[in-house]
């Protein structure tokens, strides 16, 4: 058994030993220890470098407060974690763990320099030596800082485990499964409702756990746990251990976080190591206790100098003792039976030191009992030892005045500045505090949402009162629920409720100026670092958070928040609650990266939409592309066949006889009812009412602020229908901005938006050959110019499909878009490429489109556009109304800089030594201009030989369009490309291909 286990002590079950290296050493714990218990059992307490000045650290809490003993855990290839708290990863043999932020060892660290030149390192030095000189910024400043970042490293292999997410409904969520949360789930366990209590911890118990010596209801605390436990999982409650509530969102959404496999040794098939819970429930109770509170003096944060609370919990629960002569320094109740429980461990406690003058009688007496010496009106001035406490000074306190010092020898400090509750899920609710003048502390006052908070976590302490006031919440959320709750009493024994006084920092003998009185361990904030940022002008206390880095570590200022409050208030002469709290932000505890994304990684990192023809091209050698959310085919090769080869053979085919095209993923919308006219009149800069029935016409939505932001054809299908296309990344975006507009600025309109984008599977035919293909497939339509001209639109049978037929072009050759109920897409793909086979037809994809449309000037939103482009700047003044009396961005369209000279308008390129234009390249007038060079546009599209015969290439340029067959230049890394500014249509400019 390791020296500082104690036999008969805990709940780690020695008998199964595990065993686990820390820094490539082999240590030996028990079945149920932490990597901090089992260190400690083993006599280690430096686990850790502090972040600024490199100081050693050891464990200073028990739980998932812990800013000091943050490790690296590795199980194997991709399985390496920074930063995992020590107090709360459970061995498994084999475990591998190492510390952090230490060069070359953890117990000979050279960065320990900055701990000797701490006066160079004071708050906000970063904000005053970075700025000087200016040339060091780039080369010296910001690579020392991102050297120095961080505490752990981060993993550099990818994660071979996998995790899960999933949803839950319940009645009641309870956080917290100490003796307030299971008293509230007694309450709330009747018939008909879904209770689920979820806690951090391994096991449920909390505080009980920590104080075995309590009897319930006649029961020893744990045998009553053990019941209450099975009962209530008889009940039907259900209680989920190793499970974190790291949010609580709008509407009583709480964010959950299981570890499944941390603690295990062998990994089961097919186990995610983490599932993220987002549970909604009807009512909550926050029942998670209460955080101990450090001192805050000179030298507090040695190895060995940890929460009195803490080593109570390391001693009942793991059986571990984390020193044999330990001194306790306190300014609460709850320390002395620290003190006790450790003495009757089997541990020497050299003295119990007091700041208080009086503390109740009965506490002296057990002192005595052990033969423990007691110093009242003490204050803790330093502690002295390397990488461990070996001493404190204790000073006595006389009216204010701090008297001389003395040494007391210990291998342990336990120190407790009373407790704060545990407010940090409240405080996501936007939950009201209010500062309770007695406890020195905020206490949870009301939230907007169906919940309650109980025990200690709104200032009750003791077991007792945890118990009684968990089944009294638990009650009044059942009767929230329109149920009765369960009556239960509860009687404790050996209870050890306690009172105390808060300090802001201990009284000292020292220079304020030299102390190092540590408020956040994980940052080296001190309390002159916050009594220097007030006086270099920080008023508020989120200003001297940034300023400090107080509370900025990741556990959201658990253990530091309070101290430097007050510490703050008192340098700026105000009462705490003047100067107010720091924000608390989810996650309540780190969590890891793959909690968050889930299944969302590899192929399933983003949806993959597919058509109905994708199999089809997929069958047919098509080479993808990703297109928003959808999967495209991007074009066809023939064996040996180049992506350029291809192209040139499908725009020639298209051009020449027929091609086809799955234009499935464009987004559709229908705009359906009475008002339907004037809502597209309002939405869209076109005009209209006039539109006849069975016609279509392009469409162009913009922004309030007027610019271009989707377009497409639409059809009115019927007097109170339309069939509205958007671009394919487009659809979500024009149904939310159309649903927007509807719900909130024209509820008056009677309309009805169904988004119909995975409805229709959409088959384009496009070329001369287009229509002698289509015609004899047709039922009730005659495909002819004078029945059914271009920019028609009409509901008929397509090879015995009931389809929605539009006669549009997106090429400039003839075309038509037969659009199907989407399960008979494939099939109406086939008929099409089997009649279409004596014309010699040819399937396109994405790139093909591209081409074919930009040798007709055809933009495309999103690249020839980008989100300040308007249509007068795309050459499109002939879609907005002029008599329209308003629409979407009509008052934007008349802004100032809107209707300036010199905005960038869309051209055509065409470059001099025919060569391609990079897409993005930027465009200047004068080749010869100083460096840097008055960029006056770029290219949004270029194409290599399409069937205009040359390269050809679309851009953004100022005044563009009043600069036709000027010459620009396109500088490149390696030469200047001069090109002609043209009109942005290269083939068929008097659309005489468009008709039949």
């Amino acid at each position: 058994m390791s020296q500082y286990r104690v036999s008969g002590r805990g709940r780690v079950d020695t008998s199964r030993p595990v065993t686990f290296t820390f820094d490539g050493k082999r240590y030996t714990g028990g079945r149920g220890d932490t990597v901090a218990s089992a260190l400690l059992a083993n006599g280690v307490h430096l686990m850790g470098r502090s972040f600024k000045y490199h100081r050693p650290r050891g464990a200073v809490a028990a739980g998932s407060e812990e800013p000091n003993a943050l490790i690296g855990t590795r199980r194997g290839a991709g399985r390496f974690e920074p930063n995992t708290r020590a107090t709360v990863q459970e061995i498994w043999e084999g475990l591998e763990t190492s510390s952090q932020n230490k060069y070359p060892s953890l117990k000979f660290d050279v960065g320990a320099v900055n701990d000797a030149a701490y006066m160079l390192f004071s708050a906000g030095f970063y904000y005053k030596t970075f700025m000087w000189p200016k040339s060091f910024w780039d080369k010296v400043y910001e690579p020392f800082i991102r050297a120095a970042a961080g505490l752990g490293v981060s993993p550099t292999e990818e994660d071979p485990d996998h995790y899960a997410s999933r949803y839950l409904h319940c009645d009641v969520l309870i956080v917290g499964a100490g003796p307030t949360g299971l008293a509230a789930a007694r309450a709330a366990a009747v018939d008909g409702l879904k209770v689920v209590v979820v806690d951090e911890n391994p096991e449920a118990g909390g505080t009980l756990l920590s104080e075995p010596q309590a009897e319930i209801s006649g029961r020893p605390a744990w045998d009553w746990l053990a019941a209450e436990v099975a009962e209530l999982e008889a009940l039907g409650v259900t209680i989920m251990t190793r499970t974190t509530a790291i949010g609580y969102y709008h509407q009583n959404m709480i964010g959950l976080v299981q570890k499944l496999t941390d603690h295990l040794p062998k990994l089961p098939d097919d186990t995610p190591r983490e599932r993220m819970w987002r549970v909604r429930a009807g009512q909550v109770v926050l029942a998670q206790g209460a955080l101990e509170k450090p001192l805050v003096f000179h030298g507090n944060d040695r190895p060995g100098v940890m929460l009195a609370g803490s080593a109570q919990t390391f001693l009942n629960r793991y059986g571990v003792l984390v020193g044999k002569s330990p001194v306790v320094l306190t300014s609460h109740d709850s320390a002395w039976y620290a003190a006790f429980d450790l003495a009757d461990a089997g541990a020497k406690v050299q003295a119990i030191v007091d700041t208080r003058e009086g503390v109740r009688e009965e506490l002296q007496a057990e002192a005595r009992k052990r033969n423990i010496p007691v110093k009242l009106s003490h204050t803790g001035t330093a502690t002295s030892g390397r990488l461990r406490v070996s001493s404190l000074r204790v000073n006595p306190v006389s009216g204010g005045t701090v008297g001389a010092g003395t040494e007391i020898k210990c291998d342990a400090l336990l120190m407790s500045g009373g407790w704060t509750p545990s407010l940090h899920l409240f405080s996501h609710t936007k939950g009201s505090l209010a500062w309770d003048d007695d406890r020195n502390t905020f206490l949870p006052e009301k939230t907007p949402e169906d919940c309650v908070i109980a025990g200690a976590s709104r200032g009750l302490w003791g077991i007792e009162a945890a118990l009684k006031d968990g089944a009294e919440k638990g009650r009044e959320i059942v009767a929230a629920l329109g149920k009765t709750g369960a009556e239960v009493s509860y009687s404790v024994a050996n209870d050890r409720p306690g009172t105390g006084v808060s300090h802001k920092e201990l009284p000292t003998d020292r220079s304020p100026g030299k102390a190092k009185a540590f408020v956040d361990y994980q940052n080296d904030v001190t309390a002159k670092d916050l009594r220097l940022a007030v006086r270099e002008g920080m008023r508020s206390i989120e200003h001297v958070k940034r300023y400090t880095t107080n509370g900025m570590a990741t556990d959201q200022g658990k253990m530091s928040n309070i101290n430097g409050l007050n510490i703050a208030a008192d340098a700026l002469g105000k009462a705490p609650p003047q100067v107010g709290l720091t924000t608390f932000r989810p996650p309540y505890t780190p969590t890891s990266f793959g909690a968050f994304a889930g299944y969302h990684r590899g192929a399933h990192f983003e949806v993959t939409r597919k058509t109905q023809i994708d199999p089809w091209a997929e069958e047919n050698g098509a080479v993808f592309e990703p297109v928003g959310q959808w999967r495209r085919a991007w074009y066809f090769p023939k064996a040996g066949e180049s992506m350029d080869d291809a192209v040139r053979r499908e725009c020639a085919a298209t051009r020449e006889s027929v091609g086809i095209f799955d234009a499935s993923t464009l987004g559709k919308i229908e705009v359906v009812g009475p008002d339907a006219v004037e809502f597209m009149n309002r939405m869209y800069t076109n005009p209209w009412t006039k539109l006849g029935i069975g016609r279509c016409r392009y469409g162009l939505l913009l922004g309030d602020d007027g610019y271009i932001r989707d377009d497409g054809v639409i059809g009115r299908m019927g007097q109170d229908l339309f069939h509205v296309t958007t671009t394919t990344g487009g659809a979500a975006r024009v149904l939310n901005m159309m649903e927007d507009y509807l719900q909130t600025e024209w509820p008056d309109l009677n309309v009805w938006l169904t988004s119909t984008t995975e409805q229709w599977s959409t088959v384009a035919l496009n070329g001369p050959n287009a229509a002698k293909l289509l015609a004899p497939l047709v039922e009730g339509v005659e495909l002819t110019e004078e029945t059914f001209p271009h920019m028609s639109c009409v509901e008929c049978t397509v090879a015995g499909m009931p389809a929605r037929l539009f006669r549009v072009s997106f090429t400039g050759e003839i075309g038509f878009e037969v659009n199907v109920p989407a399960p008979m897409g494939r099939k109406l793909w086939e008929t099409l490429w089997e009649a279409g086979q004596q014309y010699g037809i040819t399937a396109y994809g994405t790139e093909t489109m591209h081409v074919l449309r930009a040798e007709k000037g055809y933009i495309i939103v999103g690249q020839d556009t980008d989100g300040t482009v308007t249509p007068f700047d795309a050459g499109m003044g002939w879609a907005v109304g002029k008599k329209k009396p308003d629409f979407v961005g009509k008052r934007g369209l008349a802004r100032p800089d809107l209707v300036a000279e010199g905005r960038k308008q869309l051209v055509g390129l065409l470059t001099e030594d025919n060569s391609k234009l990079e897409e993005g390249a930027q465009i200047v007038f004068d080749p010869n201009q100083p460096v840097p060079m008055k960029m006056v546009g770029h290219v949004t599209s270029s194409y290599d030989v399409g069937t205009s015969g040359r390269p050809i290439a679309l851009a953004l340029v100022e005044s563009g369009q009043s600069r036709m067959g000027e010459i620009v230049h396109i500088p490149m890394p390696d030469r200047t490309i001069a090109a002609k500014i043209t009109s942005t249509i290269f083939v068929d400019p008097e659309n005489a291909r468009l008709k039949i």
